[in-house]
């Protein structure tokens, strides 16, 4: 039977070395809790170097995921122009019908 040695390194690491310094978009976005009970829910999520990334509130407005088979030419002609493709595909399907 093999016995777990103690990682001394990780005992020694202080783990607010490497935080960032909280910004005003990380309090505003963060979730307020006193005691377990959230005061607050978190609003959007903060990603690397807390830029504020999320979804806004949908509403009504909310887009319904479809199954729809294209050409390969043309999907990859809207993913050749990388990141937000299915926007810019959405777009011109707007576009197309007259929206």
């Amino acid at each position: 039977m093999s016995v777990n040695k103690p990682d001394s390194a990780i005992g020694s690491l202080d783990p607010a070395d490497d935080a960032p310094e909280w910004t005003e978009a990380m309090f505003d976005t963060a979730e307020i809790a006193i005691g377990g009970t959230v005061i607050r829910p978190a609003r959007g999520f903060l990603g690397p170097n807390g830029v504020v990334r999320g979804r806004p509130p949908l509403g009504a407005a909310a887009k319904q995921q479809v199954t729809l088979r294209l050409d390969p030419d043309v999907i990859e002609r809207f993913r050749a122009d990388g990141p937000g493709w299915q926007a810019r595909m959405n777009a011109a399907l707007r576009k197309a019908a007259g929206l």
